[in-house]
């Protein structure tokens, strides 16, 4: 079951209501509610009105609770150059016995689910909304997919890599930032936020050809590089692929390549060779390559009844990881950061030691939470205690929920008046709920 516990603050007073998850006020006139946007592409008169800022007003914590053992949750008032900001905390300790954070994630890549959904079929005790995501679409013919811009890796396994910079979505990335960037679990148990970089290759051999091998840009992502191939498994779910040959590398709405190819492998076999992209579930036994322009030509060399190894890795080992672009770092917030535009906003932040994981909402687009901007983010990161730390989709999307008993509670105000469906997002489980 999941109940909305709305939080409002009166006289600098939190005081907490319960209404049901589908109750909330109406988006603002002339908001998209759903154009997966987040707080970086919807800017309102209001906040292009507003002079710069940078830092965040001490945050003054009003409340706090632990839905389990080394999880904490804490409500806090701050302020920005908006005015008032109502926010949200989960600070989750990973040296505590059985705790681990993970990804939230809807049943296929190319869907979507709300964050207390997710929450609810994975068992998690707390989580927050995670990567921006392709929801609309300007390609004709062409259906949003839904998935996220940056790279996923859940319990060790590389689900999808990141779309080249000009394809994704949310404010421009600070300088010396890529849509590879994520916050995540190492293979040590420490938290980091680093650069996932996927590597991959094509390789054929036997029946009678000379085997050749051919480099692999993509896995399960909505765009690949210009000139390129990637990979497409089960786990990317029924939605058509064609999004993956449009736009370029720079520009995310420019036309969908007219030179394609789509490979089918089965079993380590080669089943079918065609120059369209096609759509549809992907069997478990089976990978899908998909090519564009010169990947495209790559991949016309093969020839059913090939034999395929298809190889593809991220050149770090993590347990954990989302994409999100860095703000702070070594304590200092980035430069290059978009001062302007104070809206709803999620961010994920590390300790120096890399044992603390930090989980950050705040409300915003209400006369009592005017919201952030991101260079504020990054200085509310540093208040709360991250070393490092990243911003993450926001607007609509931001919401944070906490499991009570059988109960996940959306603990935040949602800006669009109730949950959006989004691409992912960051999951606290543990073995040793609260009794």
């Amino acid at each position: 079951m999941r109940r909305v516990l709305v939080g409002v603050v009166a006289a600098g007073v939190v005081v907490a209501g319960v209404v049901p998850a589908s109750a909330g006020a109406p988006p603002p006139p002339g908001a998209r509610g759903a154009d997966g946007a987040g707080s970086g592409e919807r800017p309102d008169a209001r906040a292009r009105a507003l002079p710069p800022s940078a830092r965040v007003g001490t945050p003054r914590f009003t409340s706090s609770s632990s839905p389990a053992p080394g999880v904490e949750f804490r409500t806090f008032e701050t302020t920005g150059v908006g005015g008032p900001v109502v926010g949200y905390l989960v600070n989750v300790d990973l040296r505590s016995p059985g705790v681990r954070v993970g990804l939230l994630h809807p049943p296929a890549i190319a869907q979507r689910q709300t964050v207390s959904e997710m929450a609810e079929a994975q068992r998690a005790v707390a989580g927050i909304n995670g990567d921006f995501f392709n929801i609309s679409e300007t390609h004709p013919g062409v259906p949003p997919t839904g998935s996220s811009s940056g790279p996923e890796v859940d319990g060790g396994r590389p689900l999808k890599g990141a779309v080249p910079d000009g394809q994704r979505f949310g404010p421009a990335l600070p300088p010396g930032t890529s849509a590879e960037d994520v916050v995540g679990i190492a293979a040590d148990g420490r938290a980091r936020v680093e650069r996932l970089h996927l590597t991959g290759v094509v390789r054929t051999g036997g029946g009678g050809r000379k085997g050749v091998e051919l480099p692999l840009r993509g896995l399960n992502q909505y765009a690949i590089p210009v000139g390129s191939a990637g990979a497409f498994t089960a786990a990317w779910g029924a939605v058509s692929r064609r999004r993956a040959v449009c736009g370029t590398d720079t520009a995310r709405n420019a036309p969908c390549s007219t030179e394609t190819a789509e490979v089918t492998v089965r079993r380590g076999v080669v089943t079918a060779v065609a120059d369209e992209v096609g759509a549809g579930a992907i069997p478990a036994d089976t990978v899908v390559l998909v090519g564009r322009e010169k990947g495209a030509d790559d991949l016309r060399r093969l020839r059913p009844g090939d034999k395929v190894k298809v190889d593809y890795q991220f050149a770090t080992r993590y347990r954990f990881a989302v994409g999100g672009f860095p703000i702070l770092r070594d304590g200092e917030p980035l430069q290059g950061l978009d001062p302007k535009g104070p809206a709803p906003r999620t961010a994920a932040g590390v300790s120096r030691d890399g044992r603390r994981v930090l989980l950050v909402v705040v409300d915003g687009r209400s006369a009592e939470s005017a919201g952030l901007t991101v260079a504020e983010l990054a200085s509310l990161l540093d208040e709360v205690g991250a070393d490092d730390g990243v911003n993450l989709d926001g607007g609509g999307s931001s919401a944070v929920v906490t499991r009570d008993g059988d109960e996940i509670d959306v603990r935040n105000v949602p800006s669009d008046g109730n949950e959006r469906a989004v691409a992912n997002g960051i999951g606290v489980f543990t073995d040793a709920r609260r009794r």
